[in-house]
């Protein structure tokens, strides 16, 4: 692996970069830091103030990238259809691709459609199919990743890339510690997700330990929008309990 110098990297990145290593004064920390929890407090605020209404929901993640073509576009808006048939809402990250999907799919059958919008500086803006009231665009990642485990009663996670990954690992490691309820997690796309799988089982469990077998049931793996809902309505039967409540 080469050795990353100055001249690789464009100089806003640099700058911040070089930031992060400077010492703050107490006028810096007092004018900037602090005033950032306000920010934190105000997004926690709305959107606990928005989602404390909306129901039941199971939230759909996936990539930003997916085109309206792509047939995992078109699995998330049947999955999300299928979803508010249930009784459930949907909850996304608000954006295009797969998000898109998903809105898309709770909108079409007239059912609650969440977004929660992220400020990034490429592929992020807010799907004409949520509903102009549950929209909330945030700032901080950690914040909405809050929003979404705090209000779903189950996650779908189709095709994506690093941010899926992320909140993938987020609900996994939050149900497997049990700071939120034991909800249903589905993979959809059997072929994208079996070599992540097979690595969790061989190398985190087998070789190293650092899971534990009944972890692994907290995974299902899914092709078809059916078997995605059914694993979902079948939770909730177990347990006696409708999502139209």
């Amino acid at each position: 692996m080469s050795e990353v110098t100055d001249n690789q990297i464009n100089p806003e990145e640099l700058a911040r970069i070089k930031k992060a290593f400077k010492q703050k004064d107490w006028q810096e920390i007092k004018s900037k830091d602090s005033w950032a929890i306000f920010k934190v407090m105000s997004e926690f605020v709305e959107g606990f103030e928005k989602l404390a209404k909306i129901g039941p929901c199971v939230s759909v993640f996936g990539s930003a990238r997916t085109k309206p073509e792509n047939k995992y576009y078109k699995a998330a808006v049947n999955v999300a259809s299928l979803l508010v048939e249930k009784g459930f809402g949907v909850i996304t990250g608000g954006g295009p691709g797969i998000m898109e999907a998903g809105n898309k799919g709770a909108n079409i059958k007239g059912g609650t459609s969440v977004g929660l919008n992220i400020v990034l500086p490429f592929e992020q803006y807010d799907n004409v199919y949520i509903d102009p009231d549950k929209l909330i665009t945030f700032d901080y990642f950690f914040v909405r990743k809050v929003m979404f485990v705090r209000y779903s009663q189950g996650f779908v996670v189709m095709p994506g890339g690093l941010g899926t990954l992320d909140e993938l690992f987020e609900a996994f490691t939050l149900i497997q510690t049990k700071k939120i309820g034991r909800f249903p997690i589905v993979l959809y796309g059997k072929s994208y997700w079996e070599g992540l799988i097979t690595w969790i089982k061989t190398t985190l469990l087998e070789a190293e330990n650092n899971v534990s077998p009944e972890d692994l049931d907290l995974i299902n793996l899914v092709d078809t929008p059916e078997e995605a809902v059914d694993i979902i309505t079948e939770f909730y039967k177990t347990y006696s309990i409708s999502p139209n409540f």
